[in-house]
């Protein structure tokens, strides 16, 4: 057996140990790709097992329309070791950006790798695919994109579509595009695929989806888009930790106020966490040291199709939220909560802080809080004394309107399937 085949057949940890990475940090991985995939901590054990003793899949790694963003957010890491793990799960047996190997002798590399490991390796496709012109709008080495896509991922175990522009055709795609600009799945129909849409991509996703797959052999279970629910099943606005402040309408009015300084809700600067479905909140980027609106900067709802068409402008409010019971603004239902916990706390006598906040709401308010409060922000029900000392509970009738006026919050709906930029 030579030594390619060696290391091929050797598990994960075996490889780990030829590169000096300790043993803590294997479990350490192992435990952050249990959280990653949502699993109890019991299935940590199981995951190590499995690493110790799986036989290491073949990758081959195509680029076509793209920035290569989704190979540095594989690729990068603030740990050398994580980085290390990653690269180790599989036999990076063909990528353009990174192999050693150039020209021929690259694509002997993918002629070997399609041959001895046929229906056995992992294809990973970044980039979205043209079909305008007879696919001339991308070719490699004399051949269209299209045509390597169709040999490659038909011959592969299953394709994975690394980021949106893989996934659902993103920027290339987006309306004025010229190269007919699809995702391997419209590309390529039929395959076995897994869509890791976002733009980049997170690469612990793509790790856990491999560590899925050595672990229960079989992949994660996907949305009606083909995302794994592990890390597509939640909304960012759901998991999001400036979400009290939304409930609260307690909205950021412009960059720099003393609301953004507090960590209010981004909405108003057109955050699109309400209507986005990734685990950024969860897993967040570089080893989990922070995500983008841990850092002050709404989300784009980049993980969604046609986010470039969609999503945009960037820096206005969403005109309306799926997922709640109605089709109220994001706006109305955060501020609707709001006077309707209010008066429910006053039903309960619990007085004393619906009359602070109703004496900041009649003036006792103080800047900070007037600049991030809606003109329109419900009054509650309990009423304010004359001499504002005290605060009366509303009559039965008034608490079963504040009660009946609730909205009916329903589980997010799914996104309805679709490929490219939508009209």
């Amino acid at each position: 057996m030579d030594q390619r085949k060696e290391i091929l057949n050797d598990g994960v940890w075996a490889a780990l140990e030829r590169n000096n990475v300790s043993r803590r940090d294997f479990l350490r991985f192992c435990s952050v790709m249990t959280g990653a995939l949502a699993l109890p901590t019991k299935y940590t054990q199981k995951i190590v097992t499995a690493l110790e003793q799986t036989r290491r899949p073949a990758l081959v790694w195509l680029e076509f329309q793209d920035c290569a963003g989704n190979s540095e957010s594989a690729l990068r890491s603030s740990h050398p070791t994580f980085a290390d793990i990653v690269l180790d799960l599989l036999s990076w047996n063909y990528h353009e950006t990174v192999m050693a190997a150039s020209g021929q002798w690259a694509e002997k590399s993918l002629r070997d790798t399609l041959t001895q490991e046929k229906g056995q390796y992992i294809a990973v496709v970044e980039g979205s695919i043209p079909l305008a012109a007879n696919g001339t709008y991308c070719t490699i080495g004399g051949r269209t994109a299209i045509d390597i896509a169709k040999e490659v991922c038909s011959n592969a175990y299953a394709t994975i579509a690394a980021g949106t522009c893989a996934s659902f055709g993103g920027i290339p795609a987006a309306a004025g595009g010229v190269t007919g600009a699809v995702s391997i799945g419209t590309a390529v129909p039929g395959l076995r695929l897994i869509n890791l849409s976002a733009c980049p991509m997170n690469g612990a996703n793509l790790a856990a989806t491999l560590v899925h797959w050595l672990t229960f052999k079989e992949l994660p279970a996907t949305d009606s888009l083909n995302r794994p629910l592990f890390a597509h099943g939640d909304r960012i606005h759901d998991d999001c930790p400036r979400r009290a402040h939304y409930d609260a309408g307690q909205f950021v009015q412009e960059w720099g106020d003393d609301g953004h300084k507090d960590g209010w809700c981004l909405y108003k600067m057109g955050c699109k966490g309400p209507a986005t479905n990734y685990n950024c909140p969860r897993i967040q980027w570089n080893d989990g040291t922070n995500w983008p609106i841990g850092v002050g900067h709404g989300c784009v709802g980049c993980a969604q199709p046609g986010f470039w068409d969609t999503m945009t402008p960037f820096y206005s409010t969403l005109p309306t939220v799926n997922g709640f019971g109605v089709e109220l603004s994001a706006e109305q239902i955060g501020l609707t909560l709001v006077g309707t916990v209010a008066g429910l706390s006053a039903v309960h006598a619990i007085g004393t802080g619906v009359k602070r906040s109703i004496e900041k709401r009649r003036g006792g308010i103080n800047e900070h809080d007037q600049a991030a409060t809606p003109d329109h922000l419900p009054v509650t029900t309990g009423q304010v004394s004359g001499n504002d000392s005290a605060v009366t509970t509303p009559t039965e009738s008034e608490e079963n309107g504040a009660m009946k006026e609730a909205p009916q919050v329903a589980q997010p709906r799914e996104l309805p399937t679709q490929e490219g930029p939508t009209t």
